[in-house]
């Protein structure tokens, strides 16, 4: 697999990827995000890695579906990744696999190089689904607080996160509300926050801005932007949307119908997606430093959606999709 430059064909100022983007153009680590012991601080440890991964799930009568084959793929930390195809290539699959919700039938799947299992029982990612999943009864402020209180954070502390996240995401003045007073974009705000709370350096997201209409929808994804500039988090996201992609992510991989293969990665680079702070061309997310806020705004995407850099990354995108199969 190669990654290559948005426009380009196939091949193109290509660069190795033994999986995924070569470590001359992988954002810096976090010290966090390094094993025990790692003395040397220039080999960086994948966010996520997937070797070889195959997916097969039983059906009655003793058949087989095979939604998965032979996947490839390295995230580094503090990159935002998105997968994209045509439904049924096994895009959330995936996603279930890096979070430990589903096994592999073959290879292996690590996360800051521990297996799936044991990061998820680490807490090592936060997930988000396209419905927000908010618990009615408990206030804004208690589905925050949620699995802070599962895994037995006190009364002060929780409340102390919830007001950061809560302020984080803009609904700060929400944190009373109940989840049947808010939008649509709100409630997944809400999820996004939740999904945030134990300071997870990895986020799942599984089409969370799917049932927005488009200015609701682009202005979620200015905001996830901005969210990924201050924390600095490490993302993958599952989307359908070629230009959600092409706006959210450092690359996209692209994926075959069912069984699913990676059979493309486009490098994306768009110039002030990440907003002035941090508008270098190659630039990678935060976190923003200490007390630092603010990063890109919605007038900052809709300047990066105008721009021809954009435009040419959705046409390679879509290139490469009709390329893979996909309709």
């Amino acid at each position: 697999m190669t990654a290559r430059p948005a426009g380009g064909p196939p091949g193109s100022s290509a660069v190795e990827a033994s999986p995924g983007v070569p470590a001359a153009q992988a954002p810096a680590p976090r010290e966090e995000d390094r094993p025990a012991g790692d003395a040397n601080p220039a080999v960086t440890v994948p966010a996520v890695a997937v070797q070889g991964v195959d997916k097969v799930f039983p059906v009655a009568g003793g058949g087989a579906t095979v939604a998965l084959a032979g996947i490839e793929l390295t995230v580094a930390p503090g990159e935002f990744v998105s997968l994209i195809g045509p439904s049924g290539c096994g895009k959330s699959t995936l996603l279930r696999l890096v979070g430990d919700l589903v096994e592999p039938t073959r290879g292996e799947v690590r996360v800051f190089g521990e297996p799936a299992r044991a990061a998820r029982a680490a807490q090592r990612y936060g997930i988000a689904f396209q419905q927000a999943g908010l618990l009615e009864w408990r206030t804004v402020a208690g589905n925050v607080e949620l699995p802070l209180q599962v895994h037995g954070v006190s009364r002060k502390e929780r409340r102390a996160r919830a007001r950061e996240l809560l302020d984080l995401v803009g609904l700060g003045d929400f944190a009373g509300h109940w989840p049947a007073q808010l939008s649509g974009g709100m409630q997944q705000r809400v999820a996004i926050a939740r999904a945030l709370a134990e300071r997870p350096p990895l986020l799942l997201l599984d089409e969370p801005f799917g049932a927005l209409d488009e200015m609701t929808r682009e202005r979620m994804q200015s905001e996830l932007a901005r969210i990924r500039w201050e924390t600095g988090t490490t993302v993958i996201l599952v989307t359908h949307s070629i230009p959600e992609a092409v706006f959210l992510s450092d690359r996209v991989a692209v994926m075959s119908p069912r069984p699913g293969r990676i059979t493309d990665i486009i490098d994306v680079d768009l110039p002030g997606r990440l907003g002035p702070a941090q508008a270098g061309e190659g630039a990678p997310a935060g976190p923003a430093a200490p007390g630092e806020t603010g990063g890109p705004t919605a007038d900052d995407g809709d300047d990066v959606r105008e721009q021809a850099a954009f435009f040419a990354a959705v046409t390679a995108v879509r290139e490469a999709l009709r390329a893979g199969g996909a309709a």
